[in-house]
Order: C-alpha cells, then structure tokens, then sequence
C-alpha cells in the first residue's frame, strides 16, 4: 500500500484550527501547517514543541557582546592609542563608557543577523533550497494542513471521511 499525502485546504484560520483540534481529539497526526501568517493556538493543538530560539538570540548578542569588546580595545588600546584631550588610552575600562553604546548595537545587530540567517537555514527557505510549501496559496489567503498516512494507524479511507467532516475548502490527496 503506497503511503498517502493530505493536504488540506482553509479559506480562514479560525476553521482550520477548530479542524485540527477535532482531527486531533480524533487520533489523527498533524504533521505540517502552512499559512501566511501565525496562527495562534495552534502549536499546542498539534503538537509543535517549543521553540529554543530565544537560546539561539542570547548566544548570537553575547557573541556580538564579546566582539564589540575586544574590537574597542583592540582599535583604541592596543592598535592605535591616541592621546585625545590629555587622556592617553592605558586601559579599555578607563574608556568602557564611551563605548557601550557601540557594544549595544553590535550585539543588536550581531542578534539579529544571526536569528534571520537561522530563521531562513531553519525553515529552509534560502536562495536555492527546494521549496516545500504544497501551495502557493498559503502565502496569500489560504491555509493547508499536511496528514500523511505514514503517521497516523488509520487506513486511508478512514482519514479522507475523518477531514470531509471538517469544513474543508479543498482537498488534495496524493501518493509518495
């Protein structure tokens, strides 16, 4: 028996959600959601986990933390040490203060690049990486939902009539 791909379409996230949670309640196994925006509520409904990405941002800003410091010492203490108002740079802490707002916005920036660059490797959406969306559609107003048979102990037949209940806008059905 060849395994099954559903993908379910939604013309308002509202009826999809209480889709999902009717499909799920039912033993069915949502395996992917894709819409133009976040739907709120969802995560739990099917089961995402959640996100690390916060640890990921702290890492990205405290790298930037490390090398906006090391930065300011190395342009203004050991590279280039100007005597500037009768105050010679002996030190990087005689001159910390002049510096947060560097560091400040290096680790902002350093933060951001990096959750942007992990956002896209992540969802794997790159120049050059095979798209996965199952419809074009979902980037505008639509919403599909992915239930393969692979996932879930129901029969094939047994998903299909499970989804028709819903309130579906469409329905896809395809081998893999």
């Amino acid at each position: 028996m060849a395994n099954k791909v559903f993908h379910v379409m939604y013309d308002d996230d509202q009826k999809l959600l209480h889709a999902a949670e009717k499909l799920v309640a039912q033993g069915l196994r949502v395996k992917e959601v894709f819409s133009p925006f976040p739907i709120h509520g969802l995560d739990p409904v099917i089961g995402v986990k959640r996100t690390r990405l916060a640890i990921c941002s702290f890492l990205y800003a405290t790298t930037g933390t490390i090398l906006s410091i090391l930065g300011t010492w190395y342009f203004m203490v050991s590279d280039w040490d100007w005597n500037i108002g009768g105050k010679p740079n002996f030190t990087w802490i005689e001159n910390a203060p002049a510096f947060v707002p560097v560091m400040f916005e290096f680790s902002v920036f350093c933060g951001a690049h990096g959750m942007a660059l992990t956002y896209l490797l992540r969802n794997g959406t790159l120049p050059g990486m095979p798209a996965t969306n199952p419809d074009p559609r979902t980037t505008d107003d639509k919403f599909v939902m992915e239930i393969t048979t692979e996932d879930n102990p129901q029969s094939a037949q047994e998903i299909e009539s499970l989804i028709r209940a819903t309130d579906v806008y469409e329905l896809s059905i395809k081998d893999y």
